[in-house]
């Protein structure tokens, strides 16, 4: 399966980084879930979680709020005001 390259950043940090195949973020319109080839998207995080399946199948989960996320050229940016892994 295809993967696309994850970063994910509170106010103050770094919270992960490395490649994925899967994410699905609670954004303020709903959740979203992005593979990679997704078409370029810009939304609104809301406070909830968000959840990362690795190449192996694995899955990591971030608590985040008050931020965004970024997709475009199989890059997704995950900035939170406040993040941290679960």
């Amino acid at each position: 399966m295809a993967t696309l390259k994850v970063s994910v950043v509170s106010a103050d940090r770094e919270i992960w980084s490395g490649e994925a195949t899967m994410v699905v973020a609670r954004t303020v319109v709903g959740e979203i879930g992005i593979l990679a080839g997704h078409q370029p998207v810009l939304g609104i995080l809301d406070e909830g979680e968000v959840r990362i399946t690795l190449p192996g199948g694995e899955r990591l989960v971030v608590d985040a709020a008050d931020g965004f996320v970024s997709f475009e050229n199989n890059e997704l940016a995950v900035v939170a005001g406040k993040a941290q892994l679960v």
